[in-house]
């Protein structure tokens, strides 16, 4: 069933666990990713990029997504990851999207405030969640600018003085991560992590997850993490099954067979996900 995100993160918050959000691409990876929502009993976010969505359209992934959610019993709630303008935010809401993020990031902080404040006016009166961002996610998200040489992390006073002055419902927060492939080692500031989580009462979210360390996660849901985005690396795995079926197989010219390994990688990948996130059987 398609859900919002709203009660999705407070359980999540009040209960000490973390939500899945997973980039989408195509049919397949929406297909494989809530397989694994509902064979792990998992609480789910699918979400979309203004990137993806310039490949294919908000109807067509609210379509594909609504009648997957239909045909499973765990919640599954549809998400606009990175909505770079008002505008976009605003078109995802009249499509149908469940849950939208607004990335004022990287402008200067008062027109971040002026922008979610913008898209949190209209998202309230219909109960619909808003996801900020304050500090900066490194690297390079969806095909947007890279980030680099900016103090990435978010400010725990100004987060709290964020949060009150644009009501948003979720806050994502720079505390070391980065967008895309991690070439050193991943590291996640803690106690910064904490501070932030000292100064707000909301669900906080983790960017650019994708290859950080397993007991690094689970130790920033601790801090007060209760929303953990992965991309890069369900398209790794989606590319490499979809691959080495090719190799095995270069006659094959039915897309079905190749893109079934490739959806069983994702498949996994979820499912394993879930499990770190404590998620599974949160339902």
């Amino acid at each position: 069933m398609l859900v919002s995100t709203k009660e999705m993160l407070q359980k999540a918050y009040e209960g000490h666990y973390a939500v899945g959000a997973f980039n989408v691409e195509n049919l397949e990876f929406v297909m494989a990713a809530i397989r694994a929502a509902q064979d792990k009993n998992s609480p789910i976010i699918v979400q979309t990029t203004p990137g993806t969505l310039r490949y294919a359209s908000l109807d067509y992934f609210k379509a594909m997504v609504t009648v997957a959610a239909e045909a499973v019993s765990v919640p599954v709630a549809l998400h606009l990851d990175h909505g770079d303008t008002f505008e976009r935010c605003v078109q995802a809401m009249r499509a149908g999207y469940t849950s939208v993020m607004i990335d004022g990031s990287h402008v200067p902080y008062e027109d971040n405030l002026a922008v979610t404040s913008a898209v949190t006016k209209v998202a309230g009166p219909i109960n619909l969640p808003v996801e900020a961002e304050l500090g900066k996610v490194g690297g390079k998200e969806d095909d947007g600018p890279l980030v680099a040489n900016e103090n990435p992390y978010t400010d725990p006073d100004q987060a709290a003085e964020f949060v009150e002055r644009t009501h948003c419902t979720s806050l994502a927060v720079g505390v070391g991560t980065i967008h895309g492939v991690y070439k050193g080692e991943p590291h996640i500031e803690q106690g910064i992590l904490k501070e932030i989580a000292a100064h707000t009462s909301l669900p906080l979210v983790l960017h650019g997850t994708s290859g950080v360390p397993n007991d690094q996660v689970r130790e920033a849901i601790a801090n007060g993490i209760c929303k953990v985005n992965y991309a890069t690396e369900l398209r790794q795995v989606f590319t490499a099954g979809m691959m080495k079926y090719m190799d095995a197989n270069p006659e094959t010219f039915d897309p079905k067979k190749s893109l079934t390994p490739a959806m069983d990688e994702v498949y996994a990948l979820v499912c394993s996900h879930m499990d770190n996130l404590g998620s599974t059987n949160k339902a």
